[in-house]
């Protein structure tokens, strides 16, 4: 063999042996759950946020989380995650928090929030502290009867998010055929309920978990709640202004026969009960009857938000008030309920007090209504704007 052969021959089982060197000590290993979630979003499979053992006041005591669907940290992170994706809407360009944003009290800014297909039809609720309240009921209407059957029917309607599988839309399995296909779903799923399966059932208990989790309780009325043994005792740490409208929202209305008010407060607590602010099961139409878009009338109104978060702390507002988001300021609807132009049922006022369907007349000056707005400016809270957990959680 000339020296060349061998030089070669040495060459070629170098190389043969540098290859097999290579494909014994490189295997494929697959990526680990944690690296298949951190190419899409900010979480840590290993120290989830703390959704299932947040505190509450202690005079705090509703609570309308159904014992089937209890808030867990896996559960709610799901949640967090489904509420944030845009691939939830048919064109990927809408989410639930496109219309509930955070900065805003997870409501609205501007008057309608843009669907998919054009304008929601109602303004779009704020979210914060559904979970305190007797009215289990969602939707300005009440038409859901729970918030897990509310929160995928926006995902099913043709305006808003548009899987509503009716002329030509596609329906809610081809949405979960989507997120199947999403490799961080299977993997939180299967945290979050046990099964790698998508359902819609899971979806919405999901989705109810980090609903339900949004929760303020660091407001100014909180620090001076905690310091008495009564909401109707004044605050050390509120103003004079700030009591006095405090007690004009908590005190009944005392009317005479022509609806006017001869005594007592605003009466605002009788549907807006302290100290969760929520609206009361039983309370009725507020009198607000128009539409958004000013095309008729919508007298099937019966619920609203918290008062938790009308405003940031600085008295920003967080959007227009009412299902119509006509009242742009919280003097508008003040004078609103101050002075109803028509007949009204509202729960807890007394109809024989207001014969023939006199509307009431609170007759508030202008300090008064003043000093209420003082105080209701007292129940915005901080943290609930920029805490990490209910942030967005995609890169």
């Amino acid at each position: 063999m000339t020296t060349q052969q061998t030089i070669l021959s040495i060459a070629i089982v170098l190389l043969l042996f540098s290859c097999k060197k290579e494909d014994t000590l490189t295997p494929y290993t697959p990526p680990s759950e944690q690296e298949i979630i951190d190419e899409a979003l900010n979480i840590d499979l290993n120290a989830l946020e703390n959704y299932a053992n947040q505190s509450a006041p202690t005079y705090i005591t509703k609570d309308n989380t159904p014992a089937y669907n209890p808030i867990t940290d896996a559960g709610a992170t799901l949640g967090r995650v489904l509420f944030y994706d845009k691939a939830l809407s048919v064109d990927q360009s809408t989410s639930c928090a496109s219309c509930h944003k955070q900065a805003h009290g997870f409501g609205d800014d501007v008057t309608l929030s843009q669907g998919v297909n054009g304008l929601t039809g109602r303004h779009s609720m704020r979210l914060i502290n559904a979970r305190f309240g007797d009215e289990e009921k969602f939707f300005w209407d009440e038409r859901a009867d729970d918030l897990e059957l509310q929160s995928t029917m926006p995902i099913q309607d043709h305006i808003e998010m548009g899987f509503s599988g009716e002329n030509g839309d596609l329906g809610m399995s081809d949405l979960i055929q989507r997120l199947e296909a999403l490799p961080y779903y299977p993997i939180l799923f299967n945290k979050a309920f046990g099964s790698e399966t998508l359902t819609e059932e899971k979806m919405q208990w999901a989705l109810a978990q980090f609903i339900r989790s949004i929760q303020s309780f660091d407001a100014k009325y909180d620090v001076g709640r905690a310091q008495v043994n009564s909401n109707m005792a004044d605050f050390p740490n509120f103003t004079a202004n700030e009591n006095n409208g405090k007690a004009l929202f908590m005190q009944p209305v005392q009317f005479n026969q022509s609806g006017e008010r001869i005594g007592g407060g605003a009466g605002c607590a009788v549907c807006h009960k302290a100290p969760e602010f929520d609206i009361v099961p039983n309370s009725k139409h507020n009198g607000v009857v128009g539409t958004a878009n000013n095309t008729g009338t919508d007298l099937t109104v019966t619920r609203s938000p918290s008062l938790r978060n009308l405003t940031q702390t600085d008295g920003t507002l967080n959007g227009p008030f009412m299902h119509t988001g006509k009242f742009l300021n919280l003097f508008s609807v003040i004078n609103h309920y101050n002075d109803i132009s028509g007949s009204l049922s509202l729960q807890g006022i007394d109809q024989r007090l207001l014969p023939n369907g006199n509307p009431q007349k609170l007759q508030l000056t202008l300090a008064e209504k003043a000093d209420i707005i003082s105080f209701l400016q007292t129940l915005a809270g901080e943290d609930v704007y920029t805490n990490e957990k209910w942030s967005n959680p995609f890169k």
